[in-house]
């Protein structure tokens, strides 16, 4: 393929955007390493993303806040919403099978491209995307029985146990300090628990039907 050749698509760019994250780190993402990686020049990456870096990150955080997207699944032209705005489909399933099948969507597709979790924070969730994932909150949790008022509280309670869990499993699962401390009689209680815990995913199970029964009285 020449590098001159932009016969790119937003999806392609996204997706190898990610790679890169995946493997090396957010920190080497850059638009010439994305174009190499790409065979093409870097500006070829700018007919899709004029604004550049920026506007690649909010595309990326875009993919990964659409599950069903980030496992592949089919998707608009170049990763863009149609911007049609169309009735959603119906959704026959019980309420907290919704929500749980979506939190554990979103936890693979959030671990997954844990590289890219500094780009989840610090961007509002206002996007087409985002506000589809808080529409299937705020109906599922109304079907549940919440009074209106407590609808917003309980869709935020479920994505920060999300993200928070997968913070706390990337976090575990990192490098260690360079100065660890020892489990020591200092902190008798960690000591007696260590290793006798469950694993994560058993653990984000137990948690998240735990959060649902806590905030609406559900089954599990």
């Amino acid at each position: 393929m020449s590098r001159n050749n932009a016969g790119l698509s937003a999806e392609r760019i996204i997706a190898e955007a990610l790679r890169i994250i995946d493997g090396m780190g957010l920190r080497s993402l850059t638009m010439r390493r994305l174009g190499d990686a790409l065979q093409v020049e870097a500006m070829a990456i700018y007919h899709h993303f004029p604004l550049g870096k920026e506007q690649l990150f909010g595309a990326i955080v875009e993919y990964i806040s659409d599950p069903g997207r980030a496992a592949g699944e089919a998707a608009p032209p170049d990763g863009e919403d149609d911007g049609a705005a169309e009735e959603p489909e119906a959704d026959a399933r019980p309420w907290d099978e919704r929500l749980r099948d979506w939190a554990h969507d979103y936890r693979a597709a959030l671990l997954r491209h844990s590289g890219a979790l500094p780009l989840m924070i610090h961007r509002r969730p206002d996007t087409a995307t985002a506000l589809r994932s808080t529409e299937l909150h705020y109906a599922a949790f109304a079907e549940a029985g919440l009074a209106p008022a407590s609808v917003p509280a309980a869709a935020a309670a479920l994505d920060s146990y999300v993200v928070g869990a997968v913070v706390h499993q990337v976090r575990s699962e990192g490098l260690p300090s360079r100065e660890p401390a020892a489990i020591d009689r200092r902190f008798p209680t960690v000591a007696a628990l260590r290793g006798t815990g469950p694993g994560p995913d058993h653990a984000f199970t137990t948690g998240l039907d735990a959060l649902l029964r806590g905030l609406c009285g559900g089954p599990g």
